[in-house]
């Protein structure tokens, strides 16, 4: 493609760096298909990136591991580089910035002022709020104040993980600085939570991408979630599904089954009540890197009710049964059988005898006229 037609049609600012359209168009297609987004939407997000300028995101983190952060720096289709210098701006991010101390906060304040209503807002880590001690301050200032000041002026605001969606470790108990997450403080305000420690990266490029080309935000569940990618649980997709259906459990860790890769939930998986899309999208682009694609049962970190609360090894109950789980086990228990199902088994057994005898009896008698038949005409 020639220069005039890139700066025609917008794309000229990314062959100044070096960037063909093909290869541009490449990473949108790529970044489309990895959250699920059909392909007739490529050239939309691509058109949108060019005209509108990527969209700028406004990273903070509070109390937290920076593992969140640490995934999407592990991604490679497209690889962050990409998601960076082509999709989306990234105005501020401590990890991830350049400057620091002053530098930093005026980067920060800048670009709020310049793109209010307009940036997104991604928050990793939960918010203390505890009355006493002063814990997680930047800058100066609380994770309280920060959260919604810069929160409330972002067009659309993401918390990135479990201890941002709803508290995460250090909401467990005795939760001694009051964690929380981000909806509890942006109460009023649509919050996108990214439930997981530390959830698939692909979630948040999908929800981005949805912003940046369309305006809009995915369709969330109960919880904020996203339904594209939390709508089921992993005990629904699991490669080891089969096993369960089957009857086959490995029973403790390093037993014959666990080392035929049987199904983990009696050694405590917690992937029937877990919400996620693990089981489909695994992490770092590396087929069977998570947890049960390692031989060790989901910890269930996307929920609030299991994660860092239920005992690691505790089977739970199965959410929202669906075939063929419903079914029958292969070892299903026997019991005594009454006079009355030997009666009515005897009269099923009795009406296919006998229906069989009449079948045979009109079978008999037209083969008798049809061999008449064939003789008469054979004389």
């Amino acid at each position: 493609m020639g220069s005039k037609e890139g700066h025609r049609t917008g794309f000229g600012k990314w062959e100044a760096r070096g960037v063909s359209r093909r290869e541009f168009l490449r990473t949108c297609a790529i970044a489309a298909a990895s959250v699920g987004l059909p392909a007739w939407t490529v050239g939309e997000i691509a058109e949108a990136a060019a005209a509108k300028g990527r969209p700028p995101v406004i990273w903070l983190h509070f109390q937290e591991c920076t593992g969140c952060s640490e995934t999407l720096l592990r991604t490679s289709h497209p690889a962050v580089s990409d998601l960076i210098l082509d999709l989306v701006s990234l105005d501020y991010h401590e990890t991830l910035l350049a400057a620091a101390g002053k530098q930093a906060e005026e980067a920060l304040q800048a670009s709020v002022r310049k793109n209010a209503g307009k940036y997104v807002c991604v928050i990793e880590g939960s918010i203390p709020r505890a009355e006493v001690g002063s814990y997680c301050r930047v800058g100066g200032r609380t994770a309280i104040e920060m959260t919604k000041e810069i929160g409330g002026k972002a067009g659309a605001v993401i918390a990135i993980g479990s201890c941002a969606s709803w508290g995460g470790l250090p909401s467990a108990d005795p939760n001694p600085t009051g964690a929380v997450g981000v909806p509890k403080i942006l109460e009023g305000k649509a919050v996108v939570c990214l439930p997981g420690c530390p959830p698939n990266p692909y979630n948040l490029l999908g929800t981005v991408l949805q912003y940046a080309t369309y305006g809009t935000l995915p369709a969330l569940d109960s919880l904020g979630r996203p339904t594209f990618a939390y709508a089921r649980t992993i005990h629904e997709d699991c490669p080891r599904r089969p096993h369960f259906d089957a009857g086959r459990f490995a029973e403790r860790f390093g037993d014959e089954g666990h080392r035929h890769g049987y199904c983990l939930y009696k050694t405590g998986c917690k992937g029937p009540a877990t919400h996620a899309p693990c089981s489909l999208q695994h992490f770092s682009e590396v087929v069977g890197a998570w947890p049960i694609g390692i031989g060790h049962p989901c910890f269930g970190c996307t929920e609030q009710s299991l994660a860092f609360r239920v005992p690691l090894h505790t089977t739970v109950e199965i959410d929202r049964p669906t075939p063929p789980d419903t079914f029958p086990p292969i070892h299903a228990d026997h019991g005594g059988v009454s006079t009355a199902a030997v009666g009515v088994a005897g009269l099923a057994v009795g009406a296919l005898i006998g229906a069989g005898a009449m079948a045979s009896k009109k079978l008999g008698a037209t083969k008798g006229e049809g061999k008449g038949e064939t003789d008469k005409e054979a004389k």
